[in-house]
């Protein structure tokens, strides 16, 4: 069928402020390495002063695969939530600037603000987050545009929309519209801290309305609470159509019914920063998959992307992601 978009996703709209600290520092603010915390408009306040001189960028994990996609050349729409505010308006201006659909009606003044997202890398490249979702806990059923996911190849969606309740049920509206429009649903488990919160509830999702799933290995192992990777393939082959899992510097592998395609990780002279290392994979893998590409391209677009964003601070790509990919899409 054809399609205005090739990929729509659903996701918190956030301002990521990229600081680089010490292991030390982020143990002072009791904050838990490599996590993802959620916390109040006083928390990010308090934490944002203790920050070294800091970077601000438009991301949210759903939001960075989406600027992906445009930047390896494919039609891309995003759903989130953001206020009329200062923050809110440079949000909606970096999406369309990179051709993104995004016509979300933007929450008055006074009301709840754009959401924030503190991102402290450490020596490691590791980082810790600390998120004020802000207007995005007041994305819920009635933000769904149908049209726009009706009209896309496949939804992608965040599991991090999964602490809130509202945004939970946008998740499954969204998702049953695309399945009734003959689409593909896509997952992203997002952190394994996650994956902890909603075990069960992903589970659930997984087997009933996810075709693509999107982890890194932690992510999988802590799914079914296992510590033996091949365990976790047997279980993940079962539960959806196709599962890519990225490895860090051992690439990605997808695992589909009938194969398991290992890809090694694409060369990177320094690593920088890991945000948005799984967004930009993500990216590519389903850039790949909606202009027909095979299982073992996707996964190798989506390292050429990751490797890309992983080499500088900020979650969104430096350079058009289709010229790195031209040998690989002719």
């Amino acid at each position: 069928m054809t399609a205005r978009f090739d990929v729509v996703a659903i996701g918190n709209a956030l301002v990521d402020v990229i600081s680089h600290e010490s292991f030390e520092t982020v143990a002072s603010l009791g904050l838990e390495l490599g996590s993802m915390s959620l916390v109040d408009a006083d928390r990010v306040a308090e934490l944002y002063t203790y920050l070294a001189p800091s970077t601000e960028a438009s991301g949210g994990s759903a939001a960075n695969t989406i600027a992906g996609v445009a930047s390896f050349g494919g039609t891309a729409a995003f759903i989130g939530r953001v206020a009329d505010d200062d923050f809110g308006h440079i949000y909606a201006h970096d999406l369309r600037a990179i051709g993104v659909h995004f016509d979300a009606v933007a929450a008055p003044q006074g009301s709840t603000p754009t959401g924030r997202c503190l991102v402290m890398v450490t020596p490691d490249a590791e980082r810790t987050m600390s998120t004020f979702l802000g207007a995005g806990t007041d994305l819920d059923p009635t933000y769904v545009d149908e049209s726009v996911i009706g009209d896309a190849q496949v939804l992608y969606l965040e599991g991090y929309l999964w602490d809130q309740p509202a945004a939970m049920e946008a998740f499954r509206l969204a998702a049953s519209v695309a399945h009734g429009a003959g689409r593909k649903v896509s997952l992203s488990l997002s952190d394994s801290f996650c994956v902890d919160r909603h075990r069960a509830a992903f589970l659930e999702l997984i087997a009933d309305d996810v075709d693509i799933l999107f982890a890194n290995e932690s992510e999988v192992l802590a799914l079914y609470q296992t510590d033996d990777f091949e365990t976790a393939i047997k279980h993940v082959r079962g539960h959806c159509e196709i599962a890519a899992i990225t490895r860090g510097a051992d690439g990605s592998v997808v695992i589909t019914a009938d194969a398991v395609i290992a890809v090694p990780a694409a060369a990177v002279d320094q690593v920088v920063d890991t945000t948005g290392a799984g967004d930009l994979y993500a990216a590519g893998f389903l850039y790949g998959y909606t202009h027909g590409k095979s299982m073992e391209t996707c996964a190798v677009l989506g390292g050429i992307a990751a490797a890309e964003v992983i080499s500088h601070i900020g979650a969104r790509p430096h350079v058009a992601l289709e010229t790195l990919a031209i040998p690989h899409l002719t």
